[in-house]
């Protein structure tokens, strides 16, 4: 596609939040997608709340849209340019607009209306007589839902990525429309497409492409120090299904145990205060290193000198779940013995006794004597991890994971 790419329509991505430091998949996306020729407008529902990025996202060409967050305060912008759409297209614009009332009122959703005004804002801000030819958007509740109505709107076919939360958090009903307006649907895990699948038929395509990871930046030899204190590393967001509690828990094990180490954390979340109320309550204090987010460019050394990566991972209360956390793969790009749960995907990379460790979620001390046994013997880990960097090689190369993708835009981008 990189010939002729200037007369080729362009890719419209719709999401939630552009950059985001927690979906570097989704800027890696971008930048492979651009290499291979795709021209892409971004167009993004919130603007970044991070004051940094991963450094590779300033090599993105991609131009970016900011679509009012919210109704309020933005109800003039939204209205002048719904009305603007209108006057162009008044009656496919009122048949959408009365069908959308009609979803609002039925679900008792006011999101719904806004969804669709943004939907109206884009449609006659960027999309109208403009070079973009198929919509995608990442994550199937909000962002798919601005990209639905967009489509209706427009006429323009749309496409979009479902990965965890979106998909379990997801009302049925609504899942299962979305999925069948949608020219073809990508998850990132054989097990999130077995339940979308199962959701809606086979009328629509669904296709499993993992994320996959930057092989020549995650480079094998994580070397951490031979003598105690062990380093412990877990990178994730601070929510209730990555199960840090449980993770705390099995650490106040091993310090009963006498087993020497420090914990290292990375990323923030909205259970922030919890768990670092919980540390302290547990008196892992002088163990437990909080580090906030942090970029690729500083994550990489806490993995080279990990002992041991951890993640506690369940399904939260309201059905909440990882598929497979990127994370996971890094730290077994780079070397290091994965402990994890048997939670959503994950078994999907993680081969327990083959290329990491699973324990059952919700088990402290099993998670604790697994990881005690990593810590304290890791020589019999050796094998373990050279077959770990393999697996990761064979499924999660994001170069190879591209071409998947490539294939299905380049379709929906090509002439009838």
């Amino acid at each position: 596609m990189s010939k002729g790419t200037e007369s080729r329509k362009q890719l419209g991505m719709v999401l939630k939040g552009y950059p985001r430091i927690s979906e570097s998949f989704i800027s890696t996306e971008f930048l492979l997608l651009e290499s291979r020729g795709v021209p892409i407008q971004i167009f993004s529902l919130r603007r970044p709340r991070e004051d940094f990025t991963h450094r590779y996202v300033s090599r993105i060409r991609a131009p970016v849209t900011y679509l009012p967050e919210y109704v309020l305060p933005h109800w003039k912008t939204l209205v002048a340019s719904n009305l603007d759409l209108a006057r162009r297209q008044p009656s496919r614009y009122l048949r959408c607009f009365v069908s959308a009332l009609h979803r609002a009122f039925r679900r008792r959703k006011g999101a719904t209306v806004r969804h669709f005004l943004q939907a109206g804002h884009l449609a006659a801000l960027r999309l109208t007589d403009s070079q973009v030819g198929h919509l995608h958007a990442h994550f199937c509740h909000t962002p798919t839902s601005v990209a639905l109505f967009a489509s209706e709107l427009t006429g323009l076919p749309f496409s979009f990525t479902a990965h965890a939360k979106d998909i379990y958090t997801s009302e049925p009903d609504q899942l299962r429309r979305k999925i069948a307006k949608a020219r073809f649907v990508v998850t990132c895990t054989a097990y999130n497409a077995a339940y979308l699948k199962e959701l809606a038929g086979r009328e629509t395509p669904i296709h499993t492409i993992y994320h996959g990871i930057d092989l020549d930046f995650f480079r094998y030899g994580a070397s951490p120090r031979k003598a105690p204190p062990f380093r412990i590393l877990s990178v994730g967001r601070l929510v209730p299904k990555k199960g840090y509690d449980d993770l705390l828990a099995a650490l106040k094990i091993l310090d009963r145990l006498g087993i020497d180490f420090e914990f290292f954390h990375i990323g923030t979340g909205e259970d922030e205060n919890r768990i670092h109320a919980l540390a302290e309550n547990l008196g892992l204090s002088r163990r437990v290193r909080f580090l906030g987010t942090l970029p690729h460019e500083d994550v990489i050394h806490h993995y080279r000198e990990a002992h041991c990566f951890a993640l506690a991972c369940k399904v939260a209360p309201n059905g909440d779940r990882d598929g497979i956390p990127n994370v996971i793969a890094e730290a077994m790009a780079v070397g290091v013995p994965v402990v994890s749960t048997r939670v959503s995907a994950i078994p999907e990379l993680v081969e327990d006794g083959r290329t990491g460790t699973l324990v059952e979620p919700e088990n402290p001390e099993a998670l604790a004597w697994a990881l005690a046994e990593v810590l304290l013997h890791r020589e019999r880990f050796e094998g373990q991890l050279r077959e770990a960097r393999k697996k990761v090689e064979l499924v999660f190369d994001n170069r190879n994971c591209i071409g998947q993708l490539h294939a299905l835009f380049r379709e929906a981008l090509s002439p009838p």
